[in-house]
């Protein structure tokens, strides 16, 4: 059965290197603070592409730690975006296995809102051992 999980989410973003300016080409490490069904914190690191156009991607990783509906452990999210001035596209997934302790085994994926400057979540997910 997929549980429903859901909150809000600060980040902060700070950059690593820049592979190649001129393809705006860089690295940035991640730092989260989730609040409400998720209470946790996360560190990670992502590698992004812009251009002047509007358009871009990114791929990211970053590792968990806290509480899921109060079930505590870490996991691994693995982030997958694409953007053009007019749409974009994001896959967020748990990587499979990467659960530890009261999050072992722990599947699912999550999307991500942002609304007036603030970022929300939304994570669908199944524990085997839980009902």
């Amino acid at each position: 059965m997929t549980t429903h999980a859901e909150g809000e989410f600060a980040v902060i973003l700070t950059p690593i290197d820049t592979h190649d300016a001129a393809a705006s080409l860089g690295r940035l490490a991640i730092s989260k603070q989730y609040r409400g069904d998720l209470e946790a914190t996360s560190k990670g690191e992502m590698i992004a592409a812009r251009e002047a156009n509007g358009s871009g991607a990114y791929v990211a990783l970053e590792r968990v730690t806290g509480k899921l509906q109060g079930r505590s452990g870490s996991f691994v999210l693995l982030h997958s975006g694409m953007m053009t001035a007019a749409s974009q596209q994001l896959t967020v997934t748990v990587v499979p296995g990467s659960g530890t302790d009261e999050l072992d085994e722990l599947h699912g994926k999550m999307s991500i809102t942002v609304n007036d400057k603030k970022h929300y979540y939304t994570l669908d997910y199944t524990l085997p051992h839980v009902e």
